[in-house]
């Protein structure tokens, strides 16, 4: 919980500190590469780790990841201008790229089926609690102590995830030769990067029918095609094929990626709609959002008894049709409704993913034993990372065609536009939001019928036999 921390009030920190980082370091063109490289460099960084992890074990990459994020916020601190920073903001994006992934794998390991949902719910908690207490901190540190104690703060919390994890997290992992995959580590990270950096630009900074598009994105595909063909003959892949040719795995990454689109579809503009349209404050803008991670804790912490129950599948099913339904009531919105109303569809959407991310990614690691167990959890992670850097794709191009905006057009603020116009646009991202979500619920139908009490696997660790303690 405590590494969990650092990665998600790093996520809602920085929004509310924008204008005083510009003020002091210049580059209000370059800003929004503050998120966007963050965002690259973590899901280029997500499936590399998980193959590490189950070759060296779990604590190492852990550690490394929470001294590679306070060393990438330390040097945050002490940017100069506004390239330097987003520099070192990609040095904090590869220590977010271990402990989000590295922390559910380790729940996997020391957690039984019974028990995960439960712990899941606890780290959905650590968010909904960064949702409210993240822009916040943010605010009073721009205005009060300086922006760069926003990034200062991960130290002494980094700290004291550090000596927790060394004090009280042990592992026996089984020492033996390993061959690791350097060539296949380097296209995928490549081919990721290219692909999560076209996906970004694309339809906002040049239109897919440029250049540009067809040089990032056909790199990205070349480097791909060519990090599959070493992949399949590696000796230690750091993608093995069964990622994709198993069923349950193939399930559970899909319903990741599309998690990953609805939700930064509604976090990039339900903050937008309530303050241009409904003409609400930042903070209550803010707070409606973070209905949506309270919903999904409160929603999480039960759903282990359900899928307990009903099967992984079911309560999945359940919670894709619930969080389509909160999505859909969105589209209900206009210039106006009351924020109120928009805080009760955010409460929906996140109880829904309490109920289908939890039983999907207990399903996905209850499949695997803890040698694959690192590789299956940061392939779900890193599905997630691609849904989302084609969700903020496909929210922009939506929005930009809404608002009849022209690709690569600068100096375009909300306040050029009416509440009315503002909130045709937001719905037409939440219309996106929706199909997302109804297609998650045709993704969890792929998945296997029911897995109850979990597998071989998980009764193993039940019995106090796998690989930690």
């Amino acid at each position: 919980m405590l590494s969990t921390a650092l990665v998600a009030i790093d996520a809602t920190i920085l929004a509310t500190a924008v204008n005083a980082i510009v003020g002091d370091l210049g580059g209000f063109t370059q800003f929004p590469w503050l998120f966007s490289v963050y965002l690259l460099s973590q899901a280029v960084a997500v499936p590399i780790y998980g193959k590490i992890a189950d070759l060296v074990g779990r604590k190492k990459v852990m550690l490394f990841g929470v001294a590679m994020f306070v060393l990438g916020s330390i040097l945050c601190g002490s940017a100069w201008n506004m390239t330097v920073l987003i520099v070192f903001r990609a040095i904090q994006g590869l220590g977010a790229g271990a402990v989000q992934p590295i922390g559910m794998t380790i729940i996997g390991d020391i957690y039984t089926v019974a028990e995960r949902a439960k712990v899941q719910g606890y780290l959905a908690g650590v968010w909904a609690a960064a949702s409210v207490v993240g822009p916040t901190l943010g605010g009073v540190f721009a205005d009060h102590l300086g922006w760069r104690w926003i990034f200062w703060i991960n130290v002494p919390l980094g700290a004291a995830a550090a000596v927790v994890l060394i004090r009280r997290f042990t592992e026996k992992v089984t020492r033996k030769p390993h061959r690791i995959d350097y060539a296949g580590a380097a296209l995928l990270a490549i081919g990721s990067a290219l692909l999560v950096l076209g996906l970004l630009e694309g339809g906002t900074r040049w239109s897919w029918t440029s250049w540009q598009s067809g040089v990032v994105l056909g790199g990205a595909l070349v480097a791909l095609l060519a990090a599959i063909w070493v992949e399949r003959h590696a000796a230690e892949p750091m993608l093995p094929g069964w990622v994709l040719s198993d069923r349950t795995q193939r399930s559970a990454n899909l319903v990741g990626l599309l998690v990953g689109i609805v939700l930064i579809s509604l976090t990039t503009y339900i903050p937008l709609y309530g303050q241009s349209a409904l003409h609400t404050s930042a903070l209550v803008a803010g707070l409606a959002l973070a209905a949506l991670t309270m919903g999904w804790p409160l929603a999480a912490t039960n759903a282990g008894r359900l899928y307990l129950k009903i099967g992984f599948r079911s309560t999945a099913l359940i919670g894709a049709g619930i969080a389509a339904a909160g999505a859909a009531s969105l589209l209900l919105l206009g210039a106006g409704s009351s924020i109120w109303q928009v805080a009760v569809s955010c409460f929906v959407t996140g109880v829904g993913m309490g109920l289908l991310v939890p039983p999907t990614m207990v399903a996905l690691q209850s499949a695997v034993p803890w040698e694959r167990r690192g590789v299956a959890t940061g392939a779900n992670m890193f599905a997630r990372s691609i849904g989302s850097a084609l969700g903020a794709a496909m929210s922009g191009a939506l929005a930009n065609a809404a608002l009849s905006v022209p690709v690569g057009a600068s100096g375009i603020q909300p306040g050029m536009f009416s509440a009315e116009q503002i909130s045709t646009a937001a719905r037409t991202v939440f219309l996106g939001a929706t199909v997302a979500a109804v297609l998650a619920v045709a993704a969890v139908l792929l998945m296997p019928r029911d897995r109850r009490g979990g597998g071989e696997h998980d009764r193993t660790a039940a019995r106090g036999h796998d690989q930690p303690s």
